[in-house]
């Protein structure tokens, strides 16, 4: 099973960076069918693949992640649960890591039974302990690596501000926010790839997952055609195809929206179906 799932995983990744989304989705379907251990995951990285697919700017492929994400998770579950045993084994130490996704709970320091050598200041170790609620969420890592991450993060804040300040605050709120709500962002600083120092600098838009990246330009484009479309000149033509409905009967006009040695935008809207679509 192993050397299936590294050459589907190695398709995937195949079918991404080519922007070939169909073949992405059916290599998806394959990777749904498998049943994945701990041990797996931590042999073929495919984790960490599916988890940086949950912010794809494709919809499809953003939502068919996650949902396979949430199947292994479930699976992992099942395979941990046994039933009662009269059988006396020693318990785990508190001190010790705990194997990720061993119960259905949301991911965090207190379900993960993790202890650290306090900073000394109550607001760092609370900080601490935020960076790593943030990066565990639905992620498949050991808890020991989940935790060095934490705590590189908070160093760098606190380096960077130099005291438990106003500054060090708001960036702690905003990293914070933004590895809850963004697995791209979470999975890549948990992997190595995104450089703690980097991602301790990066901007709130920086931080946004493609998907909402994609929808903030979508919603940008909307308001454009609103606002400029009811004060500019309209005219009819068919020179353009509308890529939805194939059908030729189309409005458009003109205007500049970038540096004026730049060529105009010209925005077109369907009249057929509605929809709308820019080019320069």
């Amino acid at each position: 099973m192993e050397h299936e799932l590294i050459k589907t995983k190695k398709a995937l990744q195949k079918a991404i960076d080519g922007n070939h989304i169909t073949a992405a989705l059916e290599v998806m379907t394959e990777l749904a069918r498998f049943k994945v251990t701990q041990d797996l995951l931590k042999k073929t990285d495919i984790g960490r693949v599916l988890g940086r697919l949950r912010s794809h700017q494709d919809v499809k492929v953003s939502q068919r992640a996650k949902g396979i994400v949430k199947k292994w998770k479930e699976d992992m579950t099942s395979h941990t649960k046994t039933p009662p045993s009269v059988s006396s084994s020693p318990s785990p130490s508190p001190n010790t890591p705990q194997t990720p996704l061993a119960n259905n709970k949301p991911r965090t320091m207190k379900a993960d039974d993790v202890v650290f050598a306090t900073t000394g200041v109550t607001v760092r170790d609370k900080t601490v302990e935020l960076m790593y609620n943030g990066l565990a969420r639905d992620n498949f890592s050991d808890s020991d690596l989940l935790l060095r991450r934490a705590k590189e993060i908070e160093v760098v804040i606190y380096n960077t501000h130099g005291a438990v300040n106003d500054g060090y605050k708001g960036k702690v709120r905003s990293l914070s926010s933004n590895l809850r709500t963004n697995p791209g962002l979470r999975e890549s600083a948990v992997s190595g790839e995104l450089g703690i120092k980097k991602l301790c600098t990066m901007s709130v838009q920086d931080m946004a997952s493609e998907e909402s990246k994609a929808r903030d330009r979508q919603l940008a484009d909307e308001a454009l055609f609103k606002a400029r479309g009811a004060e500019s000149a309209h005219a009819e033509t068919d020179m353009f195809v509308c890529g939805k409905c194939k059908q030729r009967k189309c409005t458009y006009f003109q205007m500049q929206t970038r540096s004026a040695d730049e060529p105009m935008t010209t925005f077109v809207t369907c009249v057929n179906c509605g929809n709308r679509w820019k080019f320069c």
